[in-house]
Parts: structure tokens; C-alpha cells; sequence
């Protein structure tokens, strides 16, 4: 009994005041506002075809939306603080008014855009450094006081994928996040979602590793997301490309689900859901 209440995750978040149930797992339509993101047909362009397709994945079954204008590619050029927000800001704000249902996060390293973002509607922050890239980031967190997902990267979305060295990455990148989450709860952080980072300053060897051994995220109790979609861990292995890369990811995916994922980051919402409702079967026979 003891090993079971040790390994129970956490099954609610808190979105401002609305409890989000994950023990059925949930999808995250990407919304990428930016003109460099790895996969083409994830950029979007104009205020109204953000609203588009945001209005689209709601209808498929995504749960939260996540808005990102910095390209976190490997190799991808860095933007200002002001280019960010030019980019963010408007689309936010006319998502949360036009689109009340949606709870928006926003994909962002840094703590002025987290504050601005917020404000203009969003609902959750989505950090791929996990505090490293912007000291204020987790002081900016306890002060909004929203959910706030921490993801592991080696590196920085310029180098990361330059060299990625571990020992045993599985259990480096288990000690890095424990060190952010014991952070966190000195803060009074408690609504916080844990991201492995796949493909986030590791060699294709690391993320499959990570993928074999995601129960051993399952030590925090917290609800773990995951973020295959369209990869160079999944396109380079078939031989493909990121366009032909849906089917690889549902499998991945699926794999994720069975080894206790609770949100699926994806470009193709549909598909994601299919794949939930599915493994979810499973369980109930």
C-alpha cells in the first residue's frame, strides 16, 4: 500500500480556480507564431489563422492550446524580448476573447513574457529550461501563481544539439528535475508538470532510452507531458521526414500513454486524441 500511494501521481491541476482532471490523459494542440519552426505547417501566420486553427483543435478534443513565438528548433536564432511579445500578445488576447474555453499556455524561457502573457489571457507557462535560461522565471511563476510545466534541456535550442554527453541520462535528467521541483515547492509552486525534453539536447540513443524508462518519472506524482511530435527522433529512424512523420508519432505516443504520460504536446490533435481514447480503453476492458 505504501509503494502504491508513493507512486500515485497527482491528477488535478488548478487553472484559475477551474480544477483540469487528468487522470484520463489530455491533449496540447501546438500553436507555433513563428516563421522558423521545424515543421512548416505548424507556422501560423496572422491573428486569424491562429484563431482558426485554435478553433479546431478545441473541436477535436485538445484540452490546452500552447502559444509559442520563440522557434526552440536546434540551431534556431534567437529573437528579443520585444520581438516575443509583438508576436504572443495579440494572438493571446484574441484567443482568450474569442475563445473563452481555451486554456492557453504559453510556450516561453523568460519571465516578461510569462507576466505579459498571463495577463493578456493565457492560463498556464510552459518553460523548455525549467528556470535556467531566466533567473526570475520561477519568482515570476509564484507571483502569477498559474501551472507551470518544467522541462529538462542540456544546453540551449542554439547548441543543444551540438554534443549532448550523459552518463545515464534517465537518471541525470530525474536529478535535475527533483532539484527544480524541491525549488518550486519552497515556493509555493504546487500545480507543476513535469517534460523529460525529448529531443531537447539529447542524441537519438538518450531520447529512446528516456522513452524505455518514463515510469521512472512517476517518483515526482506529478503529471508528466511528453513531446514527440513530428521529431527527428521519430523521422530519423524511419528514413523520413517531419511531414511524414504523424504515424511514428502516434506510435510513440501510445508507448508514452501505457508508461503513464498525462498530456500529449502535439501538432496533429485528432490523431492524439484517437490515440488517448484508445490506451484508455485498454484499461476499462
Amino acid at each position: 500500500m505504501a509503494e502504491k500511494n508513493f507512486f500515485e501521481q497527482k491528477k488535478t491541476i488548478n487553472v484559475k480556480g477551474k480544477l483540469i482532471d487528468l487522470s484520463t490523459p489530455k491533449v496540447m494542440g501546438i500553436l507555433n507564431i513563428t516563421p522558423d519552426s521545424f515543421y512548416s505547417d505548424s507556422r501560423t501566420r496572422s491573428i486569424y489563422e491562429a484563431l482558426s486553427k485554435a478553433e479546431k483543435f478545441l473541436e477535436q478534443g485538445a484540452t490546452f492550446i500552447d502559444i509559442g513565438g520563440y522557434s526552440s528548433r536546434p540551431g534556431a536564432a534567437d529573437i528579443t524580448v520585444a520581438e516575443e511579445l509583438y508576436r504572443m500578445v495579440p494572438v493571446v488576447e484574441a484567443i482568450a476573447t474569442t475563445l473563452p474555453e481555451a486554456i492557453i499556455s504559453i510556450d516561453t524561457f523568460r519571465a516578461q513574457v510569462a507576466e505579459e502573457t498571463i495577463y493578456a489571457g493565457a492560463h498556464i507557462i510552459n518553460d523548455i529550461s525549467a528556470g535556467d535560461m531566466d533567473e526570475e522565471m520561477f519568482d515570476m511563476v509564484a507571483k502569477l501563481q498559474v501551472p507551470y510545466i518544467i522541462m529538462h534541456m542540456q544546453g540551449t535550442p542554439q547548441n543543444m544539439q551540438q554534443n549532448p554527453v550523459y552518463q545515464n541520462v534517465t537518471l541525470e535528467v530525474v536529478d535535475n528535475l527533483a532539484r527544480k521541483v524541491a525549488k518550486l515547492r519552497s515556493l509555493k509552486i504546487h500545480d507543476v508538470i513535469i517534460d523529460p525534453g525529448f529531443g531537447f539536447g539529447k542524441t537519438l540513443e538518450h531520447n529512446y532510452q528516456l522513452l524505455n524508462e518514463l515510469e521512472a518519472f512517476k517518483i515526482f506524482q506529478l503529471p508528466i507531458l511528453v513531446g514527440f511530435s513530428r521529431k527527428g527522433m521519430i523521422h530519423k529512424v524511419l528514413g523520413n521526414t517531419a511531414n511524414e512523420a504523424l504515424n511514428g508519432t502516434t506510435v510513440l505516443n501510445t508507448i508514452a500513454l501505457q508508461k503513464g504520460a498525462g498530456i500529449l504536446r502535439v501538432h496533429d490533435v485528432k490523431e492524439a486524441v484517437e490515440c488517448v481514447k484508445l490506451v484508455e480503453r485498454l484499461s476499462f476492458g
